[in-house]
């Protein structure tokens, strides 16, 4: 149901951001924007994700694997472009799925690599 619900409110609330209507398939939505960024949302609940894009040849994810508790964003965490495991920019633990979903697909209309903290 939580799958449902993001597809929907993506598709009113950043249909200015979209290259084509969001999918679902199985266990994830998949989102184009139009910037060439292509998404794949994973979420298990409001504090339990995995979100994978790429953008070209590069790719990305942002998970919330209790992990890497050295990280200041402990447990959400970013594989960046280069493999590099950093601290999470954008989601934040506690927000609302939607939250970290619309303040994520922003972000990655601006900065596709989320190179810019």
């Amino acid at each position: 149901m939580l799958h449902l619900h993001l597809k929907e409110v993506i598709e009113d609330d950043l249909f200015d951001l979209l290259r084509e209507e969001v999918t679902i398939h199985q266990d994830a939505l998949i989102v184009f924007l139009k910037n060439g960024v292509d998404i794949e949302l994973r979420f298990y609940d409001d504090h339990a994700y995995s979100i994978n894009w790429r953008w070209g040849d590069a790719s990305c994810r942002i998970d919330t694997a209790p992990l890497h508790r050295e990280l200041a964003t402990f447990p959400n965490h970013l594989h960046d472009d280069e493999g590099r495991l950093r601290a999470d920019p954008v989601t934040r633990p506690g927000d609302s799925a939607w939250s970290n979903v619309q303040r994520l697909l922003q972000k990655l209309m601006q900065d596709p690599l989320l190179q810019v903290a």
